[in-house]
């Protein structure tokens, strides 16, 4: 059957809240400062609230994801979003450290991780063909937030204290993302055991959830996704501070961030048409391979230049295999646990993610520099292709199409 022309507004809609979602949680960043100097609070302790964001990102993944399976994305989706504004509100108003810690790492953290696997999982199901290319689209939305929401928050930071900036983002959520959601309607019914129209090789729909996720399919992805993202979090992290170090201006040492991102976006949209042409497993494991060598080269430069190239290289890869996860999950697994098995790749991810920061700052603190944290980084990039290599796809069921029985 043709595919419905309105998976297109899905995969807007994805983006859009994505972007939304991600610029309003790394706001926190760009008002570190401000609230330091407003509060008297440590910086130690406001960055902390990111982390326990992280792990409450990776704790509530798969929570949100069953939830997706069982009532549709769209429920799902508004109460996330409702959740997230009310706890961005809640953190405006904090009285204190411990409560802020509370209300935007715990809970807000817990519920912007509803905006990723429904929202994908959704997608999925919305697409046979472009598969890769539409979960890149909405991947690439959540990347421009960098762009977009970033420099909203920093010029708000101008006019307004940090906490009439939190407020305005929770309004901001609530206003943009709950309608949004609304456009998040379930996929058309799919024939038991069927993916494709004209015949095709299905994931078996009598796999149980608890089959799935003690598949060694399954526990592969996770393990892939945890080194994946504890590979790219330290440069992410730290490589501004890094340039810093290196003699470069502040302002020029926050643009390749900048500049990082926007390769990002590009390496979404190229990974995404290339896994729909070659096999989401085999653009996966090689962009891993390069992943762990971009991550690498940050430790051999010194110069703004060499830091604007490797960047673009390594934005480029690490956010262009992201959305690689979903697609090979949706090739593997049924529908029907999607959210599941989606949220808990996630939920690896964010702990990965959540390495970043404090590996990277016991190494600086224990050496002196970044050097051993980039090769550490390239080691666990090495991992997760390494253990990539080992994916091997479920047997499947040959399903013909109705008009040839």
């Amino acid at each position: 059957m043709q595919e419905s022309p309105y998976r297109w507004v899905v995969v807007a809609a994805g983006g859009f809240m994505g972007c939304v979602a991600m610029g309003a949680l790394f706001s926190l960043p760009v008002l570190l400062t401000p609230m330091v100097e407003q509060t008297g609070w440590s910086r130690t302790g406001i960055s902390a609230a990111m982390t326990i964001g992280f792990l409450s990102m990776a704790a509530t993944a798969m929570v949100w994801g069953a939830l997706s399976d069982r009532f549709g994305a769209r429920p799902v989706v508004a109460s996330g979003a409702v959740l997230f504004a009310v706890s961005l509100w809640a953190a405006a108003h904090a009285p204190s450290l411990l409560v802020f810690q509370l209300a935007f790492g715990l809970v807000a953290g817990g519920a912007v991780s509803a905006f990723f696997a429904p929202m994908m999982a959704t997608v999925t199901g919305w697409f046979e063909t472009q598969r890769a290319l539409a979960v890149s689209l909405v991947s690439a939305g959540m990347g421009l937030a960098p762009v977009t929401m970033s420099p909203l928050t920093a010029r708000l930071a101008e006019s307004y204290d940090w906490r009439m900036v939190l407020t305005i983002m929770a309004a901001l959520v609530a206003i943009l993302t709950i309608p949004a959601s609304m456009l998040l309607a379930r996929p058309p019914a799919i024939q038991p055991a069927a993916t494709s129209p004209t015949g095709d090789l299905a994931p078996d729909a009598g796999m149980t959830v608890r089959q799935a996720i003690a598949s060694p399919q399954f526990i592969v992805l996770v393990v892939t996704n945890f080194f994946c993202c504890a590979t790219h979090s330290g440069p992410i992290f730290h490589t501004v501070s890094y340039a810093q170090i290196c003699g470069i201006s502040a302002i020029a040492a926050v643009s390749i961030y900048s500049v990082e991102g926007i390769a990002g976006m590009a390496g979404r949209i190229g990974f995404g048409v290339l896994g729909d042409r070659l096999g989401a497993k085999r653009v996966l494991v090689g962009g891993l391979l390069a992943q762990a060598f971009g991550a690498l080269a940050y430790a051999f430069v010194s110069q703004l230049a060499g830091f604007y190239a490797v960047a673009v290289l390594f934005g480029f890869i690490y956010a262009g295999i992201m959305p690689l996860y979903a697609v090979l999950i949706r090739e593997n697994f049924p529908m029907k646990m999607m959210g599941t098995i989606i949220g808990g790749t996630s939920m690896a991810g964010s702990l990965g993610m959540a390495t970043g920061p404090v590996l990277g700052g016991y190494i600086y603190d224990a050496t002196g520099g970044y050097a051993t944290m980039y090769i550490t980084c390239w080691i666990l990039g090495l991992m997760a292709f390494l253990v990539a290599m080992t994916f091997r796809p479920f047997p499947r069921t040959f399903v013909s199409s109705p008009s040839a029985a």
